[in-house]
């Protein structure tokens, strides 16, 4: 510490903040002519102004030792209502949470954890920010910068910047060892969290000996707060793409994330082609389901009519997207695939498939571009209303096959003892509430998530948030907490399963301290059921993807004060009067659904791809490399 004493610099950090609030805000108050721009603070204090800067007022996490001098930062704006920080029990929860705040209302919010195990939680939680693509801000405690000897909770190991190497393998991070090389960490961290195309986690590590550093006469104007820019569109590949797309005989429309902002022009370029859509289960309902050329989704765990399309394409327009797995069935989706017109930003995706006409720029000013030149040129080939036809007739059985499951809502079940709801008809039970009533919903990884993107039929984006990308477990209930950190707050539906709500329980609390309004309805099959039936059919026998242990969710959640329970029955009609009770409850509720597990087809949605996994792995990349593309 400087020789100011830290009694000083606390006033006059409470002085300031009451100044900024009083004049509406950071900006308001630079241009004041009152204000001074160069100022003592401490690098924490740098940051949350930094921060604010950038739009960011919001924190959630669990302090430490590893966070103290920051802690103390914002309780003092936090008192002047600048910023609100959400205290929660888990850091893994947090970094979910900060995540569905950003993806559902672009709002940005900072986890905040201390040294040591705190950081490495929510470490491990940004894998599903990082996989999808949305910018969260991240920061983590870190050992001092003298070397005096091992700190607590650092990595045993006599090297420097551990958790920064750490950091810097799951994405971009920053050690501010040194306090005036704030404004860099800034810029870098904005032009991570906010980049317009390829967002992200940013890890900003402060050591814990330089959070409470003062810095003298600091320019706060250094403090960053423009956002990156966009990219034009493609510059070439317009002509050669139109050529491809006017001798294609079936087109399929491959709809990545990276569509986002494109609706209009993506569902006017496959109405020009006469193309089919198949659609990531990110984006669901960019266009609408009831679309005819919208075959839904497509990959390992895709439907009866968009894996029709992927396998009988003869050129693949791919749109945004970056070819997880499972979403191409590892690369073997497209086999009678002769060329593929490939619009994105990035240069590793854009060239990722062979026989490629590479479209790189911004994906809706691209289509665009391309929506104008086949405006002026015929680009529908004789045959796109045989192949469109064709692929409708796909989409009709498809909806048979649905409703022959919602036909036989009911199975018995060996573990209950009885005929219980089937995951079908139990998600497309609590889909139509949710839709009905507006709520957001949010899916789980496991046998419900892969029922559930097979089962939604979304109008518009913003109704279904699937966390495909890392696939994390407890993602949806932890993302409740965006319903109240939200500027604006909506209602939210988490769809989970036993084995998953059990990795994030946390919520029950958290909902309840800080006003969460939503439904958790845990699906219980007593088993992870994705995996068991994956076992099965791959080795035709599951293991230790069970357990013998009965849990009471009813008990455990009543056991929250604040927390309304509900048993969602043994049928659609019981589980409806359920859903509307839940919904007349102001705060957090819970269902308990028994659903069923077994061979019975009528189970579940059924598997139409292909996936590089397990003793699968021969024979998928044997046609890989037969196929070549």
């Amino acid at each position: 510490m400087s020789h100011l004493n830290y009694r000083q610099i606390v006033s006059e950090r409470e002085k300031r903040a009451e100044f900024i609030a009083r004049v509406g805000g950071l900006e308001h108050a630079l241009r004041s002519g009152v204000f001074p721009e160069q100022i003592d603070l401490t690098l924490s204090e740098a940051i949350v102004l930094g921060l604010m800067r950038q739009g960011v007022k919001k924190y959630i996490g669990v302090l430490g030792h590893g966070s103290t001098e920051i802690g103390e930062v914002l309780r003092v704006y936090e008192q002047a209502g600048l910023v609100k920080t959400y205290n929660v029990r888990n850091e893994i929860s947090a970094s979910h949470s900060a995540m569905a705040l950003r993806w559902v209302t672009g709002e940005k919010a900072a986890v905040i954890t201390s040294i040591g195990p705190g950081a490495l939680h929510a470490l491990s939680g940004s894998l599903a920010a990082a996989s999808d693509g949305v910018g969260v801000w991240y920061l983590f405690g870190d050992e001092t910068t003298e070397d005096e000897g091992p700190n607590f909770q650092q990595i045993p190991k006599n090297e420097q910047h551990l958790f920064l190497k750490l950091c810097q393998v799951m994405g971009r991070a920053y050690c501010l060892e040194t306090p005036n090389s704030v404004a860099t960490a800034l810029r870098r961290g904005a032009n991570t969290v906010d980049h317009p195309y390829k967002a992200g986690p940013f890890y900003l590590l402060l050591p814990m000996n330089t959070q409470c550093a003062l810095m003298e006469q600091f320019n706060l104007s250094e403090l960053p707060c423009d956002a990156p820019p966009k990219m034009g569109p493609a510059r070439s590949g317009y002509a050669e793409a139109i050529d491809a797309i006017r001798s294609a005989q079936k087109i399929v429309v491959r709809v990545g994330g990276g569509c986002q902002d494109a609706a209009e022009e993506l569902q006017e370029f496959i109405e020009l082609t006469g193309s089919v859509a198949v659609i990531s289960p990110k984006i669901s309902g960019i266009i609408p389901y009831d679309h005819p050329q919208n075959m839904t989704v497509g990959g390992s765990k895709g439907s009866l009519c968009g894996n029709y399309a992927m396998e009988e394409a003869d050129l693949l327009i791919a749109v945004g997207t970056r070819f997880v797995c499972q979403s191409d069935c590892s690369r073997t989706g497209y086999p009678k695939v002769q060329k593929v017109i490939n619009i994105n930003v990035d240069i590793e995706d854009v060239m990722h498939y062979n026989k490629a006409i590479p479209l790189l720029g911004d994906v809706k000013l691209s289509l665009a571009k391309l929506n104008e030149d086949l405006r002026k040129r015929k680009a529908k080939s004789e045959s796109s209303s045989r192949w469109l036809s064709e692929c409708r007739q796909k989409k009709q059985e498809w909806e048979i096959f649905k409703q022959t499951r919602y036909n036989k809502p009911t199975l018995w079940d060996n573990v209950w003892g009885r005929d219980v709801l089937t995951q079908p008809a139990a998600i497309k039970t609590v889909v139509d509430w949710a839709r009905e009533i507006n709520a957001v919903s949010f899916f789980d990884s496991g046998d419900i998530q892969a029922n559930g993107f097979q089962i939604v039929e979304d109008d518009r984006l913003g109704r279904t948030f699937t966390e495909t990308g890392a696939s994390y477990m407890g993602w949806a209930v932890s993302a409740l907490m965006a319903t109240v950190m939200a500027d604006r707050t909506f209602y939210g539906v988490a769809f989970t399963g036993d084995g998953a709500f059990t990795m994030n329980p946390q919520i029950l609390i958290d909902g309840v301290e800080h006003g969460a309004k939503g439904c958790i309805v845990v699906f219980d099959n007593r088993r992870m059921a994705a995996i068991s039936g994956l076992q099965k059919a791959q080795f035709g026998i599951d293991y230790a993807t069970n357990d013998s242990v009965g849990v009471d969710y009813l008990a455990w959640a009543k056991s929250v004060k604040g927390v309304e329970a509900f048993f969602g029955g043994y049928s659609v009609q019981e589980l409806q009067t359920v859903l509307k009770q839940a919904s007349m409850y102001d705060g957090l509720s819970l269902i308990h659904v028994p659903v069923y597990y077994g061979d019975d087809e009528l189970g579940g949605m059924g598997v139409f791809g292909r996936w590089n996994v397990g003793n699968w792995c021969d024979d998928v990349q044997r046609l890989r490399h037969k196929i070549g593309l």
